[in-house]
């Protein structure tokens, strides 16, 4: 029967499973995860870094709040000094001993002698440029993303290296001095992410940086590890003084 063979071809290719690559990538799943973690009503978040024993620079715990109406509460700690603020569209206010006051306020305040409610450069324990620039978890993720080699998934967790770019930023803070000059390359640096989702938005985020600064003249070894752990997601209440709507 000369169509047997061809039927038998059929049939069996008919008889094997036809399987078709994935479309989405795992950079694919972490932005829709942080989507849909940014298109939530509102969440809140815990952010832990780790360094070793010794270091003298020893941040504590952030927690975060933020609602899709364009308001962040952030409060940060650094020993025992702890910074409350509240941030929408690239301006802040934080709460000092004089009350809720902008950067200009704090300013103001120290020019007339006033010290600014007791807070040094940037708010209580600095940091004015990274609130500046600050973005919640879901903008971190996505923008993290970008700054990935080669994003793999690794069970239930996506992984990958960073680029040498993105170390130097988070090895330096941003890549550049408070004076505004760029800051030193590191050495052997390296870094790394992590995500976790969790029903399709994003539930963790980790960050590893290792490397060595110079600093004055001296070399500084860093090693640290933060953790930003996602929580309450539509059902976290975030109320803003009156105060701090006026001056924002």
């Amino acid at each position: 029967m000369k169509g047997t063979p061809f039927l038998f071809l059929t049939l069996a290719l008919l008889a094997t499973p036809v399987v078709f690559a994935d479309p989405a990538t795992a950079a694919d799943e972490v932005k829709a995860a942080a989507k849909k973690l940014a298109e939530a009503a509102n969440y809140s978040w815990t952010t832990t870094t780790t360094v070793p024993e010794g270091s003298r620079w020893r941040p504590g715990p952030s927690t975060g709040k933020t609602a899709k109406d364009g308001y962040t509460w952030l409060s940060t700690a650094m020993g025992d000094r702890t910074s409350e603020s509240i941030l929408k569209g690239g301006k802040y206010a934080t709460k000092g001993e004089a009350g809720w006051q902008t950067p200009e306020e704090r300013r103001a305040a120290r020019e007339a002698g006033g010290g600014g409610g007791g807070e040094g450069r940037g708010g209580r324990g600095g940091g004015g440029r990274n609130l500046e620039n600050f973005k919640a978890p879901a903008q971190q993720a996505e923008e993290m993303v970008g700054k990935v080699k080669d994003l793999k998934k690794d069970g239930e967790v996506m992984v990958g290296d960073l680029t040498d770019e993105a170390v130097k930023g988070l090895l330096t803070m941003g890549g550049r001095r408070r004076d505004g000059s760029e800051a030193p390359a590191p050495t052997e640096a390296k870094g790394s992410v992590k995500f976790w989702m969790k029903d399709g938005a994003l539930a963790k985020m980790e960050t590893y940086v290792s490397g060595k600064l110079s600093v004055n003249g001296n070399e500084m070894k860093i090693d640290r590890t933060s953790t930003t752990e996602i929580k309450d997601v539509g059902t976290t209440t975030l109320e803003v003084p009156e105060e701090v709507k006026k001056k924002l």
